[in-house]
């Protein structure tokens, strides 16, 4: 049995490794994250302009049409990168609901403009704290026109596509797409621990909205849309994973204390040994996740819910210890460290919370036994 991805995918992942190490070092993330501008356009442009943003999109809607584990191959490389541009909000959470729940006409008429960049996306699904759950969706669409408020969204400040879990006229539970180029949106940034993905608080006031997918099915759709994001998100977060353990060795190599590498002492042999035991956990689960998302296979809701638990766990491990190893130095502001750690906690939150996740494992597990 074959772990691995193609050849061709791992061609895209050293091209993609390759571009992002010229065009998004820890400069251009500092950019982001110091500055004014709420992503790096330029490397924004990039994506779109070598086919990444419609990766998994058909080519019949304008797409490259790698598929799910061309995708995947992708994120992993943009976690790496932490790189500070909406992917995942866009790619992973809009583009894909409109995937799952979009007529052929929404899909025809939207989804070319999200792989070439023209359309950042993002979906709003959360009402301040708390996770995913039926009856929590307060916003109504009436008449084309949707009310209501919705925060943190992730990307909010630059999204002119949103994707918001609310009711109809009759309390049903649906997705609509706003549009928010249209009016009717209040939109205020909030301040979270990665400025460099940035969150907005959307307030609805008769804004333009159009209904994706049937009535009453906007928690469904809504749990098959974070599914799917759960897999491509957990590859981010083992991408940026990998580089705090990498970064963690390269400093304990070559710092010395009493003589020695730090490297050589069991307190840091260990740690280190226990970040790389996670991260492999955490990539077997992402592999399992990836098969099961590019085959649609019934597994999906488990693999997804255990790629998210363990690549959150692996991510917070490596880059929690990233800065314990860097000793000191690792605290500061001119160290790389703490790029990790905001990306860490930010996605560790992004689509809910660890908990919500390992709930989510306990009953696909029943749901599996059962049947």
């Amino acid at each position: 049995m074959n772990f691995e991805f193609s050849d061709d995918l791992m061609q895209l992942r050293d091209q993609a490794r390759r571009y992002l190490a010229e065009h998004c070092t820890s400069k251009h993330v500092r950019a982001v994250l110091e500055g004014e501008k709420s992503y790096d356009g330029a490397l924004w442009q990039g994506m779109a302009d070598m086919g990444w943003l419609g990766a998994a999109i058909g080519e019949e809607y304008g797409g490259a049409g790698l598929g799910h584990e061309g995708l995947c191959v992708l994120a992993e490389e943009i976690g790496r990168a932490a790189a500070p541009v909406p992917f995942s909000s866009s790619i992973y959470l809009a583009a894909e609901a409109v995937m799952i729940a979009g007529s052929e006409e929404q899909k025809r008429r939207l989804l070319r403009g999200f792989a070439a960049g023209m359309h950042i996306g993002t979906l709003a699904w959360a009402e301040g704290s708390g996770n995913p759950r039926v009856g929590a969706f307060t916003p109504r669409l009436a008449g084309g026109k949707l009310s209501g408020v919705k925060w943190p969204v992730p990307d909010g400040g630059s999204a002119d596509l949103c994707v918001v879990a609310a009711q109809n006229e009759a309390g049903q539970p649906i997705l609509v797409l706003a549009d928010l180029r249209a009016g009717g949106v209040t939109r205020t940034m909030l301040e979270t621990v990665d400025p460099a993905r940035p969150q907005a608080r959307l307030v609805f006031d008769g804004c333009a909205a159009e209904q994706l997918g049937a009535a009453g099915e906007g928690f469904a759709l809504l749990e098959r849309v974070l599914n799917r994001a759960a897999v491509l998100i957990a590859f981010e977060q083992i991408g940026g994973a990998s580089v705090c353990l990498e970064m963690a060795t390269a400093y304990a190599q070559e710092r010395y204390a009493f003589g020695r590498p730090i490297g050589g002492y069991q307190a840091i042999k260990h740690k280190l040994a226990d970040v790389y035991i996670a991260n492999e956990l955490a990539r077997s689960n992402a592999y399992f996740g990836a098969w099961a998302l590019q085959t649609d296979a019934a597994e999906l809701p488990l693999a997804a819910a255990s790629a998210r638990v363990s690549a959150c766990e692996a991510y917070h491990l490596a880059s929690k210890e990233n800065i314990q190893t860097h000793g000191g130095m690792g605290f500061t502001w001119a160290a790389d460290c703490h790029l990790y750690y905001r990306r860490s906690k930010l996605l560790g939150l992004t689509i809910g919370s660890a908990g919500f996740w390992k709930n989510r494992v306990v009953d696909a597990l029943q749901t599996s036994n059962a049947a």
